[in-house]
This record gives C-alpha cells, structure tokens and sequence, in this order.
C-alpha cells in the first residue's frame, strides 16, 4: 500500500441534546465540518500545533489508550473539566515523543464555544470537528502543509499493522514507565473513563454480565507520606461496582486507611477473562507476602501473610461482590 496524504471533509448535523422526555443523554454538538487528515509523519505535530492555535483559552483533553482490558481494544479517557489550554499544550510539549509516535496512544481536546474538537489517534490520523465559521481557516491551515482533498487518503490504518510504544525497555527517558505515564495524566488533565459505569458490555454491545476485574486503587494521603497503591481482583457486574468495592477492599487490607481522609483514585479497572484472572492469581500465589499495616508510630508491622483465594472454574457464573486478591503494590 501507497501513503496518500490527504484530507476528507463532511458536514455533520448538529446531534444529541434533549430526548423525548426531556433529559439530555449527552451534550449536543452544533452543525459542523468534519475533516479526517493523513499527513506525513515528519509533519504531523507542526500540523497540530498549528490546528491548536484555534482552541479558545480553555479545553476538555481527552485521550486514548490501548489497555489491557479484556472485552475493550481501547480505553477512552475524557476530562469534564475545563483546563487551560496553556497547561494542556505544555503537556504535549514535555510528552511529545509519546504523543506524536507512540502507537498505543491517542490525545486531543475539544472546546464548546467555539465548538472545535481536535484528535490525534494511535494511528496519528488527524480528526477535526469544528462549526461552520472555522471549516476556511482550517483549510488554509491544510493548505499551507501541501494536502488536498481526496476521496480516500490512506494512513497507517489502510493495511494490516501491530501498534508500538516508543519507550525502550517500557521506560521513558526520565525513568517513568507507560502505565505511570497514562497515570500522571489523568491526574493532570483530570480524566475519567468515558464508559457507561452502570453497564458491562464489549465491543459490540453485549451484555456480559458479572465478570472479573483487576482494579488498582491509590490512595493520596493529605500529609507528605508517600501513596499507596493496593491491586484487587474481583467480581462485579459493571464499572461502578468494581470501583467501590476494590476502594473498600483496598482500605480493608491497609487498615490505617481511612478513604474520607485518605483520597482514592482509580489508577486502572480491567475486565479479565477467566483464564487471565487464572494468571494472576497463579503469579500472585508465587510472590505472596505479608500484609503489613502501619503502626501508631509511623513505622510498618507485618501482620497475617496473604493468600489469594483459587481461581473460579472456567465455566459457570460469577458471584458478584466475591474478591479473590487484594494486596499492595510496591
């Protein structure tokens, strides 16, 4: 296959807002241009810096990843907090390589007013949406990169492909691994995961009832102590549940926890399938150690030794609320 770089733009209708009854399910997206951008990889970042020149003073991130969970390629963060865009862009700069390179990865940021949503994904294919009155100075934009308009530009995405990290050896220069990464920017931009937390679903849609999950809980405290973090494996019918009950099963195993004065965060929340919960039950088993908790005096005590419950069969149902591990992470 040919690179064609390129540009299509289509006109979108404006969508969501209030349904029959009078509640809106989402926020709603005014008419707009949609623009789908291929440009080469040598200019894609100039591209976006010059695309986010459009974004007002404040923004919603947004950002994609490719995680580990079992029924979902991709996990979508979003932000329903305004941010400067000045904070957002300093972020880019500092993580560019990632961002412009890396193939697990995808960030962008939309605005409502001016309606302008700008998305770079893992493939690094450029998405703009944007109202009517910006669809010419995004072409002149397009226009001062040498792309036109075709019917079919082809990027990385047009034939079969494996998608990469960057980070040699898992670590960025700095010494922060992927997964610490992703974690410092939804604590930075203030992400959460954009799924339905009510259901549990794939893909395409299908309920699939309680399943396993590994979900890992922080816990900031207010003094300068260091957080901590505690991995939970669990059963649960959907998001939401998964997240209270690894919190209180997390504040359960550190017993000098409180999570009203300790703040949780959700650091990850994976569906597992039964023979990845097998995996790491197995791991957990052979690297078992002892739970310790802190004294009255700051220091830590060992207490009993954990030992993560068996592994559910390989058919039949899951008991919602049932824990198999809980232990802290170092």
């Amino acid at each position: 296959m040919a690179p064609r770089a390129g540009y299509t733009v289509l006109f979108e209708p404006a969508d969501g807002g209030d349904d029959s009854d009078g509640t809106a399910e989402w926020e709603e997206w005014p008419d707009r241009y949609v623009f789908d951008i291929v440009a080469p990889a040598d200019r894609v970042e100039p591209l976006c810096r010059m695309l986010f020149s459009l974004l007002p003073g404040r923004i919603y991130p947004i950002l994609d990843v490719l995680g580990q969970d079992a029924y979902r390629e991709i996990d979508p963060y979003i932000s329903y907090d305004l941010l400067g865009a000045d904070r957002f862009l300093e972020i880019v700069r500092e993580c560019r390589d990632l961002f412009f390179e890396d193939g697990m990865i995808g960030f962008g940021a939309m605005s409502e007013d001016p309606f302008f949503y700008v998305f770079i994904d893992e493939h690094k294919i450029v998405t703009v949406r944007a109202q009517p009155e910006l669809k010419e100075r995004i072409e002149k934009i397009l226009a001062a990169f040498d792309l036109e308009e075709m019917s079919e530009p082809a990027g990385a995405d047009s034939a079969a492909h494996e998608h990469r990290g960057v980070l040699l050896s898992d670590r960025s220069p700095d010494g922060l691994r992927f997964d610490e990464i992703v974690e410092s920017l939804k604590d930075e931009w203030r992400l959460l995961l954009n799924v339905d937390s009510e259901k549990n679903v794939d893909e395409d849609g299908k309920d699939l009832g309680v399943t396993a999950w590994r979900v890992v809980v922080r816990f900031d405290p207010e003094d300068d102590v260091a957080s901590s973090y505690v991995e939970v494996a669990l059963a649960a019918p959907n998001l939401r549940e998964a997240e209270e009950n690894a919190v209180d099963a997390a504040a359960h195993l550190l017993a000098d926890v409180n999570p009203d004065t300790h703040q949780p965060a959700i650091v990850l929340a994976d569906r597992l399938s039964r023979e990845q919960l097998a995996d790491l039950l197995k791991s957990a088993a052979s690297k078992r150690r002892p739970r310790t908790k802190r004294t009255k005096e700051g220091s830590r005590a060992e207490t009993d030794a954990f030992v993560p419950d068996p592994a559910p069969p390989e058919t039949g149902d899951l008991k919602p609320g049932q824990i198999w591990l809980a232990r802290t992470l170092s």
